[in-house]
């Protein structure tokens, strides 16, 4: 938690933020884009970005908002984010056409790693997926009107950081807006570096728990779930338990819960939505065929940590008549936050674009 005690203290850190008017972080060269031309051109075109709508800044001078955004074309992938360390990302801002919520694919790489770190649709990435949409103010992840998504997740690097975005449609996205804000500071070597992984199952297999995550090995801390549910049967969905597998667990888990709503902060279904800092289900509908809901649930006060392996499941499981659980085949995707020392083995493949796509 944050000791606000300590936010008047004096402090040697040296913040830097990275927008598309100042591609690198760099001091004393933010806001610098004059219309009709480009700052510091090969650094924008060194790491693949096409300038955005410029055309609002044609009547104005050099200090005004020219360059705010970016256009990705389709099938093209843009470094958003290129720079040295040490330093920690504490705040990514991003906003951008709902239309393009899962074609938009975001990787995170740390020290000049081949296979990222991070590799998730950026709208499942900040709990924003296409057509389970809810306003949310978590303390790792916000989303607020309208597609404005936030993370507060801390995201340490000791030598070097690159982040990208693919664009996975057949039209291009014409407006990107994002923010990096970063502190320089070293980073200590008990730190653990962020990963973030998806997995979707479109339906769920009858009678087999669903993946949340999978094939970690290595030490680090398990941070938090997001995940999306489309139920295909009537009535209650969320009896099933959240399993944790922890070094060298096999058949049983270490960890289990009580129940879905249980695990993502309800208790007895989930009456309407809602948001709290650690907990919340932010898409709320009724219980009926068809139905979407989204949840989260940030293990922050409640740490699970891991020291060889890791693996989170979930049963699907709702009810059907007397009063006997329902195995389910619902469409379930999902979203695993976590830390780990490096190297660590490669994020489950992503879905193909269509796969992606909630129909």
């Amino acid at each position: 938690m944050f000791d606000l005690s300590r936010l008047s203290a004096r402090s040697a850190l040296n913040t830097r933020i990275v927008t598309p008017e100042n591609v690198y972080g760099r001091r004393h060269a933010s806001a610098m884009t004059e219309y009709g031309s480009e700052i510091a051109l090969e650094d924008i075109l060194s790491i693949g970005q096409k300038p955005g709508l410029q055309s609002a800044a044609r009547d104005l001078g050099r200090g005004f908002k020219v360059r705010p955004c970016i256009e990705i074309g389709p099938a093209e992938t843009v470094t958003l984010l290129d720079l040295d360390g040490p330093s920690v990302i504490n705040h990514i801002w991003m906003t951008f056409d709902k239309l393009f919520l899962r074609h938009l694919i975001l990787r995170m790489y740390w020290d000049g790693e081949e296979i990222p770190s991070v590799e998730v649709p950026a709208g499942d990435f900040f709990c924003n997926a296409p057509g389970y949409y809810g306003e949310m103010q978590s303390i790792l992840i916000n989303v607020n009107p309208t597609d404005s998504m936030h993370s507060f997740i801390p995201m340490p690097f000791r030598k070097h950081a690159k982040i990208t975005i693919e664009n996975r449609g057949t039209a291009a996205c014409p407006a990107l807006y994002y923010l990096f804000s970063l502190t320089d500071n070293p980073v200590p070597e008990d730190e653990y570096y962020f990963h973030a992984g998806f997995h979707r199952e479109n339906p769920t297999l009858r009678s087999r728990d669903y993946t949340i995550l999978d094939g970690v090995h290595g030490e680090g801390r398990y941070l938090g779930t997001y995940m999306t549910w489309q139920q295909n049967s009537n009535g209650w969905w969320g009896e099933g338990e959240v399993k944790m597998f922890l070094d060298g667990d096999e058949d049983f888990p270490t960890l289990c819960g009580t129940g879905t709503e249980d695990y993502f902060g309800g208790a007895w279904g989930f009456a309407r939505a809602f948001s709290g800092p650690f907990s919340g289900n932010h898409c709320h509908a009724a219980d009926e065929p068809g139905a979407r809901h989204a949840m989260y649930r940030w293990h922050v006060p409640d740490p699970v940590m891991f020291h060889r392996e890791l693996k989170v499941t979930i049963q699907c499981l709702g009810w059907r008549s007397e009063r006997r659980y329902l195995p389910l085949q619902d469409d379930v995707s999902s979203v695993a936050y976590f830390y780990q020392s490096e190297p660590h083995r490669p994020l489950p493949n992503l879905p193909s674009d269509d796969d992606l796509e909630v129909v």
